[in-house]
């Protein structure tokens, strides 16, 4: 394929889908990344598509929401990688609520083998992936289908989950920074999601590295709200994803990186000059506010300050 013919594929696919990661491009395109990646700085330097931490998302700074379709195709081994683990924090006869989302919809499906589990959600998905768990209640909220999604939106979503307390709330997103938080394009969604977060003690954010320096519309949780991140160790070249994880850790954000090794399914090899491995950055300090009745992030691991694994940057170096 040509050069020329490349970029209007890539063009397509980023109009298409709102954001695409080098990796899924390159698949496509059935070139190297390191090539993908040459092609898009030079439709960035045309302005017709701006370049994101692994990927290339539409120009204009803020992106719009891909549909379900699109999003079920997208980092689709990283989701997997990120499910496992964060199926890992969960425990039997734990209640919970889950958001809407792919990589919570494959959250749902590892849920299923944990026996006395209540899971509250407003996701069609996450409650058809759990619809034939004998083991594990799921409630959902009232509200609009959102079919963009398969989600429950609007006032009757939000008040089917006042009064509503549960240990923890696994949620996702389209975007993730230190600034802001988690956001999202829409504003239906942006407002379950809150209440979703209203009613749980710890808050959970799945997301893959491409969502990492992703800034949306609408805020769903703020940093100081966020007690663990769940995402997959970012490409070795990706020194601004490594740098926005170290931000979220300097802001009391507990992170967890779905690594490469044995265990890790789904997770590829670990870029050159890094060792495979699954690792949490430790919470470096005390928060400064936090959600009423939150617990500390590091009580989700119960490690001593002295057991406590290095910091993302020293991941990298490693």
């Amino acid at each position: 394929m040509f050069a020329a013919e490349r970029r209007q594929l890539i063009l397509e696919m980023v109009r298409a889908n709102g954001a695409v990661s080098l990796r899924e491009l390159a698949r496509v395109v059935q070139t190297s990344e390191v090539t993908v990646r040459r092609d898009v700085r030079a439709l960035e330097a045309e302005g017709l598509l701006d370049r994101r931490h692994g990927g290339a998302v539409l120009p204009g700074g803020f992106t719009r929401e891909s549909g379900f379709p699109q999003k079920s195709h997208l980092a689709t081994a990283e989701k997997t990688a990120i499910a496992d683990v964060a199926a890992g924090l969960v425990q039997e006869g734990e209640a919970i609520v889950v958001g809407a989302g792919t990589t919570t919809q494959e959250l749902a499906r590892r849920l299923a083998r944990v026996p006395g589990l209540t899971v509250v959600t407003n996701s069609l998905l996450v409650a058809q992936a759990l619809a034939h768990a004998n083991r594990v209640e799921v409630v959902m909220t009232g509200g609009t289908l959102r079919g963009s999604n398969y989600a429950l939106v609007g006032s009757g979503a939000e008040q089917s989950l006042q009064g509503l307390r549960v240990s923890r709330a696994f949620l996702s997103g389209s975007g993730l920074t230190a600034e802001r938080g988690l956001s999202t394009s829409n504003m239906l969604s942006a407002s379950v999601d809150r209440a979703l977060v209203q009613a749980a003690a710890e808050v959970v954010v799945l997301a893959d590295h491409t969502k990492l320096g992703t800034d949306t519309m609408f805020q769903t949780v703020p940093t100081d709200v966020i007690t663990r991140l769940v995402t997959d160790e970012p490409p070795g070249h990706d020194d601004r994803a490594a740098m926005e994880l170290q931000a979220l850790a300097d802001q009391g954000v507990h992170i967890t990186v779905a690594g490469s090794g044995p265990g890790a399914a789904g997770a590829e090899a670990a870029p050159r000059g890094r060792q495979p491995r699954r690792g949490d950055v430790p919470l470096p300090g005390q928060r400064g506010s936090r959600h009423p009745g939150q617990l500390r992030s590091a009580s989700l691991t119960g490690d001593s300050p002295q057991d406590r694994q290095p910091r993302v940057a020293d991941l990298r170096r490693r």
